[in-house]
């Protein structure tokens, strides 16, 4: 019980890493709205830079830097200890969306990325019982669609005046829907590759197909 107890708060503390997100989506509007969507998204390459730099120290040079490797050694997973942490997969990621996507699905994108995983994680650890595949629990991926499809709700329809009238936009559900079950797919079916990068990518870019689609049609 205690080795269990221990290794959820271990992933609980794995998990906060990744709210990075929202200080990299706090400095990217802050810098957005004083400056120019160029130089927030160099701002944020800038920290991937740095980040790259310490694990060239940590993978190539064997370089130990104080504190700073105690805090990733606790953090880093152990098919991250000679390889790139998903820190770094998540920047990239990251910045990839918010150039090339719209802004609400590049930052839905986001949010499936940090609050799904999270869910699927813990959820899954804590309360799986019903293993789909290997250590993936029918709880955890349930409870990352369900987080997924809030983060979708609060993203898009942020600024409708009445919730009516959000339940009614069957067009923006769709695209929702879409970027939760792609994300959720992924999480769940990846191993080797890193999910911090390929759900940003992935379910921005269906998420923007069906967007698309929507204005080709004229719906």
């Amino acid at each position: 019980m205690a080795e269990t107890e221990w290794n959820f708060k271990k992933e609980l503390a794995r998990k906060l890493v990744h709210f990075l997100s929202l200080a990299v989506l706090l400095i990217y509007f802050i810098v957005v709205d004083l400056f120019s969507r160029q130089i927030a998204s160099f701002l944020i390459a800038l920290v991937l830079v740095i980040f790259l730099e310490f694990e060239y120290l940590r993978l190539e040079v064997g370089k130990k830097i104080p504190f700073l490797n105690k805090i990733l050694s606790f953090l880093h997973r152990k098919k991250e200890k000679n390889r790139l942490g998903g820190h770094v997969f998540f920047l990239i990621g990251a910045i990839l969306v918010l150039a090339i996507f719209d802004l609400r699905i590049a930052i839905a994108a986001i949010l499936m990325t940090t609050f799904g995983d999270l869910a699927a994680a813990l959820i899954g650890q804590r309360f799986g019982k019903n293993y789909i595949i290997k250590d993936r629990a029918w709880e955890g991926i349930l409870a990352e669609f369900f987080v997924d499809i809030i983060m979708g709700f609060v993203v898009f329809f942020w600024g409708f005046w009445t919730i009516p009238a959000a339940v009614l936009n069957l067009q923006l559900w769709l695209v929702i829907f879409v970027m939760a079950i792609t994300a959720t797919f992924i999480e769940t079916v990846v191993y080797k590759m890193d999910d911090n990068l390929l759900v940003p990518i992935f379910a921005g870019f269906n998420g923007q197909v069906v967007l698309l689609l929507f204005r080709l049609l004229g719906i």
